[in-house]
């Protein structure tokens, strides 16, 4: 519906001639950058610490952020055009991947988490570290970007909430609880499920994140994790970055059995920019391809080169479609209409994924889509609330519910149930 929407408007737009048309989106854009600078756009999920690791020997100073990237293509990230983003808070992710082992992945993470220290020391004058919604605000109106840690993957924590204790100290302020595999913990929502949900352990690592401070992510989670956690948790939960199943049948995105209780639970959906996870075009034609290439590996055991050629010569013949902007904005606008103006976000997952929607190839196109979404009948007081409003309500509700536990002890890990000591 919403596509139809925006189609038409476009189409209007344009009957009117060129000028008009410019005019009409300088004008929404304009809009949008003056509501940014009174309330902070907060994105809950950028990977450029990653791609500092993968291409950069994991040091902020090899590639010049100081300088607009977009020529070379780079990254989806540099200061420049997160300034033209209106770009005012950022959850840096911290990943690692979930084929390390739970003791490597914890080495990895922290080391990702000095990374995030180490960009923001690069760029004082740009970054600074936050750790509460007053922060975010207060760094915010001193014409910085409030930098934010959050965690991809509860393997990081290798089954001890000693360590989840530790990565809240170094700044970490939510966990995504698992990531495309299933955990000792948590069933994710690319894999197999172990768990129906949460395992009991899983359930006491939702209570400490609670009693610490620390929101709950459900991206990447299975159906049943999420609503376990929902259950379980006494704060607000967080999707720091998924779209709405209900436009695309991928199982990363949020159910709307799930965006139903999202008034009730309080939390914040962060839509992402995933191609494969906002045009059910991309994601039909990346199942193809994973088909083809399973194909492939069946008839060519041992012979890798030949499945390279077959699938290439498959995807000549298959060109890979694209997502767009409309696409986005689509997810934005169902997860409104199912959970509420209250429960929206944005998490582009810039710098995590190869190609992104026609409209949203860098950090300085969030006034593109909020002009996008204003041009489809968002007041001022909505755009606020996708922004960053939102985001920050739920940062208070999960630090007053852990101000509210203030007295009570720290969860200790179970012992394995031989009794012995690890």
């Amino acid at each position: 519906m919403i596509r139809t929407v925006l189609l038409s408007t476009v189409a209007a737009v344009l009957m009117a001639g060129p000028v008009m048309a410019q005019t009409a989106d300088a004008a929404d854009e304009a809009r949008a950058r003056r509501i940014l600078e009174r309330t902070p756009l907060i994105d809950g999920h950028n990977d450029l610490p990653w791609a500092l690791r993968q291409n950069h020997g994991n040091d902020p100073h090899a590639v010049d952020l100081t300088t607009n990237l977009d020529a070379s293509t780079e990254l989806h990230t540099d200061i420049p055009r997160l300034r033209a983003g209106g770009v005012g808070g950022q959850f840096w992710s911290v990943y690692v991947p979930a084929t390390m082992s739970p003791p490597d992945a914890a080495v990895a993470t922290f080391e990702q988490i000095d990374t995030v220290k180490r960009l923001i020391a690069a760029h004082p004058e740009t970054f600074e570290l936050a750790t509460t919604a007053n922060d975010i605000q207060r760094i915010h109106r001193r014409g910085r970007i409030a930098s934010l840690i959050g965690m991809e993957g509860g393997y990081s924590i290798d089954d001890s909430l000693g360590l989840l204790r530790e990565f809240y100290d170094s700044g970490a302020r939510y966990i995504t609880l698992t990531h495309s595999r299933t955990t000792t913990w948590a069933d994710a929502a690319t894999d197999a499920p172990k768990w129906g949900g949460l395992s009991p352990f899983g359930e006491d690592v939702v209570r400490e994140m609670n009693r610490l401070g620390m929101m709950v992510d459900l991206s990447h989670v299975s159906e049943d994790t999420m609503l376990d956690a929902m259950r379980v948790s006494d704060a607000p939960v967080i999707f720091s970055h998924s779209s709405a199943r209900g436009v695309t049948d991928h199982p990363r995105n949020v159910p709307d059995s799930v965006l139903r209780l999202m008034p009730e639970d309080g939390g914040v959906v962060m839509v992402t920019f995933v191609p494969g996870f906002v045009s059910e075009t991309v994601r039909a034609w990346n199942a193809d391809r994973s088909a083809e290439d399973a194909r492939l590996k069946s008839l060519h055991p041992g012979d890798p080169a030949a499945v390279t050629t077959g699938l290439t010569a498959w995807t000549t013949a298959h060109p890979v479609p694209t997502a767009t902007i409309a696409d986005v904005v689509a997810h934005i606008q169902h997860v409104r209409d199912v959970a509420g103006i209250d429960h929206v976000g944005i998490g582009g997952d810039f710098d995590g994924v190869s190609a992104l929607p026609v409209g949203l190839e860098g950090v300085d196109a969030y006034p593109r889509l909020l002009a996008a979404l204003m041009a489809n009948g968002w007041s001022e007081a909505d755009i606020r609330k996708l922004a960053g409003e939102n985001v920050l309500r739920v940062m208070r509700a999960v630090e007053a519910a852990a101000a509210g536990k203030r007295g009570e002890r720290p969860g200790l890990a179970a012992l394995p149930a031989d009794g012995s000591p690890d």
